[in-house]
């Protein structure tokens, strides 16, 4: 985890994610992604100089055969709370409404969700699990798709709930996660909503991939790109390159 902690850190004090005082929830879903970050948020906070405070929200979509109690487990060890929001996402989108494009509906209702429980929590800023590749291909995703140059922001404030979002992950591949999961036996939960490997997302990431093979440092020029043009809110307080293989081996 010491090259997870290392660009964690970074990434967090190059956009100033983390103030004295924070109550920090990590959106929990049971993939790699974030599971990995909340391992990292919790380490980091033993030392840290900037001290806050850590919880996990989990957005439970309402299928019986998610189990998250080795997660729940995990919060234990770990010494964080552990908060399970109970829907019927899965049911109101697949069985009511019979969305022929889920996601984005999906991602709507969990962040409603999310935002209610963290507002009666006393929660104000929320670590979501994106890393560096999601970045580039949410970038490609908006060209190709909305015809504009634009992407999540590392920072996002939402003025309606007063919630700051954070993305501490960004300056870590999707390799160098995948890595630290396995690394850590940390216990991921299967997702089974039937669009998973079927959406516009997945389609980019392959095509990113091809790409790559001839251009094998594509991902890295976009990425400076937005931090360099820079895209709202990208421009780090300090920019700094950081090497495609330290991203991907860990």
């Amino acid at each position: 985890m010491k090259a997870i902690l290392s660009h964690v850190r970074r990434c967090i004090e190059d956009y100033d994610m983390i103030a004295p005082g924070d109550r920090i929830a990590v959106g929990v879903s049971g993939g790699k992604d974030s599971l990995t970050l909340l391992l990292a948020m919790a380490k980091l906070r033993e030392f840290y100089p900037v001290p806050f405070e850590l919880h996990a929200l989990t957005v439970h979509p309402g299928v019986p055969e998610m189990d998250f109690g080795p997660v729940e487990a995990m919060c234990r060890q770990l010494g964080v709370p552990y908060h399970i929001i109970p829907t019927e996402i899965f049911h109101i989108i697949f069985d009511v409404r019979q969305e022929k494009n889920p996601c984005s509906m999906c991602a709507k209702m969990r962040r409603g969700a999310i935002h209610n429980a963290m507002v009666e929590l006393g929660l104000n800023k929320i670590a979501l699990g994106h890393h560096f590749d999601d970045a580039v291909e949410t970038f490609f995703l908006s060209l190709f798709y909305e015809g504009r140059l634009s992407c999540f922001q590392p920072v996002t404030y939402l003025d309606r709930t007063g919630i700051t979002q954070i993305r501490p992950l960004l300056y870590c591949g999707e390799g160098m996660v995948r890595n630290a999961a396995a690394r850590n036996q940390l216990p991921i939960v299967h997702n089974p909503c039937p669009a998973d490997g079927h959406t516009r997302r997945q389609e980019v990431k392959e095509l990113v991939a091809q790409l790559s093979q001839d251009y094998p440092r594509l991902k890295d020029y976009v990425f400076g790109a937005m931090q360099r043009l820079p895209l709202p809110e990208w421009g780090p307080r300090e920019y700094r390159r950081r090497p495609q293989i330290e991203r991907e081996e860990g």
